[in-house]
């Protein structure tokens, strides 16, 4: 009986100093045949030219490409229509309350919120004599239950086109200094006012696949001034917050903006016992703000020069400029 000689071929890259073309090296299991006296299953390695075939004999399985989520495609950006139904936060006084003036008339829907009744409702009585239809709610924005119920009902009534999460509260260091109540008062109101406002909103315009949110912002979001710490953060916190909403909302069709004044002429200001560089009256504030929601631009920040000035605040290392900011006045506590 002849003996039985199996090969099993592999790549010359399978073995070390193996490098020539067309050459395999070739593991020969020898199995004599029975009666004889060779030792069975020998095994050996042989370095031998065997044809190279088109596929290898010993193909590694290919590894599937990596599974990529389907990117969404952002509609295209186009400025939206003039608002017919607006709802405003912080509408007693103040911006708010200009913004409301500004944006009655016939045709158009108003839905205002705010704290003092008595000015809540003189402002929308005002805004019925320019022919708008009104209505109003006295709530707090901390309230995140009652502020989703005021704004899914506003939008059954009329579904909302624009949205301006207004509310806000400041106050500085002047005085007995910022105490932890007033810091936690400040983040409270203008943080997480905003987010109770701008949320159900955005769940509301999603569905329709458009509308406008816009989140009022300040210049002092820019760079941390030592006399009013909180307010700085809290509105440098929105600012950043509603500027990355932009780009996830967008996606879905809805605008947002941010809304970054200077000074403005206020009940929040009046306190203010030092001088206010390019000091702006509410209601010349909120025609730059409709004319820039109307563009939809992403961040509207006036006045242009006290804007440039703390953007060039930001850019510089605060080592050059704490000792600058250290001699500014105090914003009064509680303002």
């Amino acid at each position: 009986m002849l003996a039985t000689v199996t090969a099993e071929c592999l790549s010359g890259a399978g073995r070390r100093g193996c490098g020539r073309a067309g050459t395999r090296w070739a593991r020969i299991i020898f199995t004599p045949p029975c009666g004889s006296q060779g030792r069975p299953g020998a095994v050996g390695w042989r370095h031998a030219r065997l044809p190279i075939a088109d596929k290898d004999p010993f193909p590694v399985p290919a590894t599937p490409p990596p599974r990529t989520p389907p990117q969404r495609t952002p509609p295209p950006r186009t400025p939206p229509k003039p608002p017919r139904s607006i709802l405003i936060t912080g509408a007693s006084s103040g911006l708010g309350a200009a913004l409301a003036r500004l944006y009655a008339a016939p045709g158009v829907s108003l839905a205002l919120g705010g704290r003092d009744v008595r000015r809540l409702e003189a402002v929308a009585a005002d805004c019925r004599t320019h022919g708008a239809e009104v209505t109003t709610r006295h709530l707090d924005v901390l309230h995140r239950v009652a502020m989703a119920d005021w704004i899914a009902k506003a939008d059954a009534l009329a579904p909302l086109d624009l949205v301006i999460a207004n509310a806000g509260v400041g106050g500085g260091t002047g005085g007995a200094g910022e105490s932890a109540q007033q810091t936690h008062q400040i983040m409270s109101v203008n943080v997480t006012g905003a987010v109770n406002t701008v949320l159900p909103a955005a769940a509301a315009m999603r569905t329709r696949g458009h509308g406008q949110l816009a989140i009022v912002s300040s210049l002092a979001g820019f760079r941390g001034f030592p006399g009013a710490p909180a307010y700085c953060a809290s509105k440098a916190a929105v600012r950043v917050w509603g500027e990355s909403l932009r780009g996830h909302l967008g996606r879905d069709g809805l605008c947002v903006s941010v809304i970054c004044p200077g000074y403005v002429k206020t009940r929040m200001t009046a306190n203010n016992d030092f001088p206010m560089p390019l000091l702006m009256d509410a209601d010349r504030a909120a025609r730059r703000i409709r004319r820039g929601l109307a563009r939809d631009r992403p961040r509207i920040a006036f006045p242009r020069r006290l804007y440039a000035a703390v953007w060039l605040l930001n850019l510089l290392p605060p080592s050059w400029t704490d000792g600058m900011l250290a001699r500014l006045p105090e914003k009064p506590g509680n303002g």
